[in-house]
């Protein structure tokens, strides 16, 4: 039994309903199937199933392209000279062969034709099924890449507030903003990063021609830290801002997009030390 299932497990059997294989292969696999009933039925299921695949998957073809095919069958059915026969030797001992066995090989020839056919349907359905397998693989593959990245930003963020050299500096309202306004700077001296907490800003949304400035006082000189925007849509993680490694205290400006080279003091929102 072993033998057997090895065997099978060849694919030769796949191979023969399919018809791709030597005329000795042919022998051998009936020769099987006579004396093994279990590989009899495994070739019986096997064509079963490709039958069943086939009308599962048939596509129905466009009305022009089947009266075309089906008038094209007709013609050659109803010209006998489309299938040349050698006329038969008629002796004393030789018996004439009836014509009809012409019309055998006709619809032989047509059967061969709607099986060409039903295969060649069958092999692109495969194969556009095969395409779309490989086009949901792809955007899998782009979805996981996109949420390993997303993991590792996140990691990247926890381990800010892990770092002892990060400090949190709270920026509060100026008599130009309203009393709720403020947000968090988060430091670190020795790593020279500066970055905003965008889940904890509570600011007073910006138009599409300002946007909100961050400023280092160093010295009482103001230097640029770059630009950020709160629109009121959802804000999330932290956002990096521009790099320095000495502050005296923030503040934070309301300036027309892009930003300003020195910061407009009468829009002065918050500060912090």
């Amino acid at each position: 039994m072993d033998d057997i299932n090895a065997y099978i497990e060849t694919g030769i059997l796949e191979l023969y309903v399919l018809g791709d294989v030597t005329p000795e292969e042919k022998l051998q696999v009936e020769d099987m199937m006579s004396k093994h009933p279990v590989i009899k039925a495994e070739v019986t299921e096997i064509e079963n199933a490709l039958e069943a695949y086939a009308l599962a998957n048939a596509v129905a073809p466009s009305t022009s392209q089947r009266d075309k095919i089906l008038n094209s069958l007709l013609t050659n059915f109803a010209d006998d000279r489309t299938f040349t026969t050698k006329k038969p030797v008629v002796g004393d001992n030789v018996i004439a062969m009836p014509a009809r066995q012409a019309n055998f090989y006709k619809y032989a020839f047509a059967a061969s034709v709607a099986l060409l056919a039903a295969s060649i349907v069958a092999l692109y359905n495969m194969n556009k099924q095969l395409q779309q397998s490989n086009m949901q693989l792809a955007a899998l593959s782009t979805q996981n890449q996109q949420i390993s990245k997303t993991v590792s930003f996140k990691d990247e963020q926890l381990n800010v507030f892990r770092d002892t050299t990060y400090k949190l500096i709270k920026l509060k309202p100026t008599v130009h903003a309203p009393a709720s306004a403020n947000m968090m700077v988060v430091w670190s001296a020795a790593k020279k990063k500066v970055m905003i907490d965008m889940v904890a800003l509570n600011m007073p949304k910006n138009d599409k021609d300002h946007q909100y400035q961050l400023w280092a006082l160093v010295g009482g000189k103001p230097i640029d830290l770059g630009v950020f925007d709160k629109t009121g849509d959802d804000e999330a993680d932290l956002k990096q801002m521009k790099s320095i490694a000495t502050v005296d205290e923030f503040a934070v400006t309301l300036e027309p997009r892009g930003g300003s080279v020195n910061p407009t003091m009468s829009e002065l929102m918050v500060m912090g030390k």
